[in-house]
């Protein structure tokens, strides 16, 4: 499968997307149409089955032992004020904030080491998902779907398409909340659609003891032209609680929503080809290449720079001083913002 990719989807996904979003969607104006140690980890191969190699010792998106073997979902999931509380958040292992139209942010959750018995309300992908998921190998991705300009490049990316249009009963309607915030799946029988996901390899994180350094920091907040999200150290629970724009971000399972390690990684974000139907425009995130980040843990704030030299490769995150920038184990939130922002205050 990876031999596959490699000389083929990869190329295609280069030639597809790469020449014509990262090439004409950078330049394309509003007037266009459309919608637990410090050590590398041992990375898990691509697929499965008898001759996939053994598991890593630990999983590479946590740090932990659990779910070493399983498959990868990622499951786009609304993230404004309609939408909440969210369902299954607090269980993925990775959780993705990206910038959508109008200033917004949807969720993008990486499912590995468990899931949960629901998940939502899921939503539809965007362009920058594509970017970032061929670090993953061949997931399975679900959405609930894309504007029709954009479906050849669902095609041509190295995902296991899980939409609501392939999904079957593995979607549902659920709840009080008007659609299409009340669009809901089933993880199991999502992954069901898609047995040959493959499981989880090293995707550039590094768990173990706290660098050297840091900046003692009780909150901090990530800004978009529309909304904001802030991350309020809990000492008591060893991780970072979230909050929406000034209210605490409830789970519709109880307790707060918040990771272990929150990285606030500063990309360029442009406009894209595509457009919302009010002819909002969709942001591009343009996640390789180098650039900086600010990386919390243990109630310090680190200033890191972050590496991703291709879309096929994971993201590493380094120190002032030049040593790997180490992630305290469990649930990372990746908040991606433009890198306009300010430093550290």
């Amino acid at each position: 499968m990876r031999n596959a990719w490699a000389g083929g989807v990869r190329g295609r996904l280069a030639a597809g997307i790469g020449a014509a979003v990262l090439g004409g969607a950078l330049t394309a104006c509003s007037g266009s149409d459309g919608p637990e140690t410090a050590a590398p980890p041992n990375a898990a191969a691509p697929g499965g089955g008898a001759d996939r190699p053994s598991a890593p010792a630990t999983h590479p998106f946590t740090g932990g032992r659990a779910g070493v073997n399983n498959p990868v979902l990622a499951v786009k999931i609304e993230n404004t004020q309609m939408a909440l509380p969210q369902t299954g958040v607090g269980s993925a292992d990775i959780v993705y904030v990206e910038q959508v139209e109008g200033g917004e942010t949807r969720l993008m959750a990486v499912y590995s080491s468990k899931l949960p018995a629901r998940v939502g309300p899921v939503r539809s992908a965007r362009i920058s998902d594509l970017h970032l998921l061929p670090q993953f190998g061949r997931p399975a991705f679900a959405f609930s779907g894309v504007q029709s300009k954009m479906k050849k490049y669902i095609k041509q990316a190295p995902v296991y398409d899980i939409s609501q249009d392939n999904g079957g009963r593995a979607y549902f309607r659920y709840g009080p909340k008007p659609i299409p915030y009340n669009l809901y799946a089933n993880p199991r029988t999502l992954l069901k659609q898609a047995p040959k996901a493959e499981g989880p390899r090293d995707i550039g994180f590094r768990f173990g003891p706290a660098p050297e350094g840091g900046k003692p920091t009780a909150t901090f907040t990530a800004r978009w032209p529309s909304t904001r999200m802030s991350f309020t150290w809990s000492a008591k629970q060893k991780r970072w609680l979230s909050a929406h724009n000034g209210r605490t971000n409830t789970a519709a399972e109880g307790g707060v929503l918040g990771g272990r390690t929150v990285v606030v990684q500063y990309a360029e974000t442009t406009r894209s080809q595509f457009h919302d139907f009010l002819g909002n425009y969709t942001p591009l995130i343009k996640t390789t290449g180098t650039g900086r980040a600010v990386v919390l843990r243990d109630g310090k704030a680190y200033d890191t720079t972050w590496s991703r030299p291709s879309e096929d490769k994971g993201t590493t995150f380094t120190t002032a001083g030049g040593e790997p920038m180490t992630f305290a184990p469990g649930q990372v939130w990746m908040v991606l913002v433009n890198n306009g922002s300010p430093r550290i205050p």
